[in-house]
């Protein structure tokens, strides 16, 4: 299963990181966050040029933090924020199947989020390395540190 989840989060951390640096810089046929703001005006998100860079560095962190393995629940929430907006604005009307522009592609994005979310980092992670490579209970994830 360590294995599946580290697969996951390569994945879906490498391609948030390249999604959201598009929007930043341009980067890969991206538009940039002049023609991210425009397409984002289009489909009705105002004030687009603040919101695009929003996105931008939510998809570059968010994939950032889930790569890593580091605070994956917080970074799994800007993926699937994102991509619930992007879904229900852009792709429901369009229906299901991506074929047609629907939903299926932020959707298949954000279950895989969340599966990630509620995995946590697994077996091959940040918090793990800082552990030395013992096993660090998921609920020890989500409690905050304690006093030494």
């Amino acid at each position: 299963m360590d294995i599946g989840l580290l697969i996951l989060r390569l994945v879906i951390g490498t391609l948030f990181i390249g999604h959201g640096t598009q929007k930043l810089f341009g980067w890969w046929n991206g538009g940039g966050p002049a023609g991210t703001a425009r397409f984002f005006d289009h489909v009705g998100f105002r004030p687009a040029p603040p919101l695009a860079i929003l996105a931008g560095l939510t998809e570059t962190g968010g994939g950032s933090l889930i790569l890593l393995g580091l605070l994956t629940p917080l970074g799994a929430a800007g993926v699937i924020g994102v991509m619930t907006a992007a879904g229900v604005v852009v792709h429901l009307p369009n229906g299901l199947w991506n074929t047609n522009g629907g939903i299926e592609l932020p959707l298949m994005n954000a279950a895989a989020a969340a599966a990630l979310a509620f995995s946590g980092p697994a077996m091959v992670g940040w918090r793990r390395a800082q552990a030395g490579g013992a096993h660090v209970p998921e609920t020890e994830l989500r409690q905050p540190p304690r006093a030494a």
